[in-house]
């Protein structure tokens, strides 16, 4: 029986048979395919709803879907989705109340086992981000029973970037583009001459799985030097960096720093950034009711700290400004974060920069920020 360390090859065959294993197991699969033009994540059948041939061109404020010259199923960077939304919901009630006869019956939200997930194409970046809500949303003193709930019994099939997108820089953060952990299976994609994947086992579940493959057969040094390369090739591919050394310090040090105020004049406060974001985790809970007060909920749904409610206290919002916003998210992500959590709160998986309309880089303020201190 294969063991968590070991490597082997399977072909495109194998990786369908992979898939179907893991249906078979009654586990929902979620993975990378092509909607809206874009490459996205949600539920799959199998290997032909995989983007196969695409790939995506990614630069600030601009992204694009292209064809490749080859067959590649993972031959692209990151699409607009993460896998955060699939264990913290964009709006999910919370409980339902009922008017009676003698008052209200309250229905809480179901306690029921959600559905068993497989996540297939997770990117190291995305990996280190949902390692990152875990300490948010499952640490030492309080838990979210939701997410809890989500993420107790997930099935990981990650893939280690062959290539980089115009705007990541998951090397600057430390964070990729090679897996080192959060995936039962790791597997890179390898396209000289023969189409195959090198797979890494990472848990006994995995090693369980891979045996199950009748066609897997054991990693050559060939195979293993071919891995590499396509690692290295995506580590000089990098689209952006970004100096990270003393970076808590800068930013506390620069709070009133005048490009504040020049990105400020570019800002929408749209809050994409952050809905695009693996590790923003903000939230506001409402209640609603029905025209005739027969039933209400308590509703939260996805916020962001772009928006004037999101700070609203009695007397006002303490973020008034784009510049206050802006400041605000960019100093929690890179600095206060670390404070909090022990880490920084951004994974350099670029979407942020990709999905902002103006095409606001945050590597480019930092170093803004970084060139002329106040």
């Amino acid at each position: 029986m294969p063991c968590a360390g070991d490597r082997l090859v399977i072909d495109r065959d194998g990786l369908a048979r992979l898939l179907a294993e893991l249906s078979a197991d009654g586990r929902k699969l979620v993975g990378p395919t092509v909607r809206d033009g874009a490459i996205v994540l949600g539920e799959i059948d199998g290997l032909a709803d995989l983007p196969e041939g695409w790939t995506e061109r990614q630069d600030a404020g601009c992204y694009r879907l292209e064809r490749r010259q080859d067959t590649a199923l993972f031959g692209y960077a990151v699409g607009p989705h993460s896998f955060k939304s699939w264990f913290f919901p964009p709006r999910e009630t919370l409980w339902r109340a009922e008017r009676r006869d003698r008052g209200f019956d309250v229905v809480r939200a179901s306690d029921a086992a959600p559905p068993k997930l497989a996540l297939l194409g997770a990117r190291s970046c995305d990996l280190h981000a949902l390692a990152i809500q875990d300490r948010v949303f499952s640490g030492d003193v309080y838990e979210d029973a939701s997410w809890a709930r989500r993420r107790s019994d997930v099935f990981v099939v990650a893939v280690n970037c062959g290539q980089a997108g115009g705007t990541c820089f998951c090397v600057s953060m430390g964070t990729g583009p090679r897996a080192a952990a959060g995936y039962d299976l790791a597997l890179t994609e390898l396209l000289d001459g023969e189409h195959r994947f090198l797979v890494e086992v990472g848990t006994d579940a995995g090693a369980r799985l891979v045996e199950r493959l009748s066609a897997a057969r054991e990693a050559t040094p060939t195979d293993v030097a071919a891995a590499e390369r396509a690692t290295a090739n995506a580590v000089a591919g990098m689209g952006r960096r970004m100096e990270t050394e003393g970076i808590k310090e800068l930013l506390y040090a620069n709070l009133e720093h005048p490009q504040w105020d020049r990105v400020a004049e570019r800002c929408l406060a749209c809050a994409n950034c952050t809905m695009v974001c693996p590790t923003c985790f903000c939230s506001s809970v409402e209640d609603v009711t029905d025209l005739d007060g027969g039933t209400a909920e308590r509703v939260r749904r996805w916020d962001s700290c772009f928006t004037a409610e999101h700070s609203y206290v009695h007397g006002g919002s303490v973020h008034a400004s784009t510049r206050s916003r802006y400041r605000q998210w960019l100093t929690h992500k890179l600095a206060s974060w670390q404070d909090q959590f022990g880490s920084s709160g951004c994974v350099g998986c670029g979407r942020c920069i990709t999905w902002c309309p103006p095409g606001i880089d945050l590597t480019e303020e930092v170093a803004a920020i970084r060139g002329t201190k106040v």
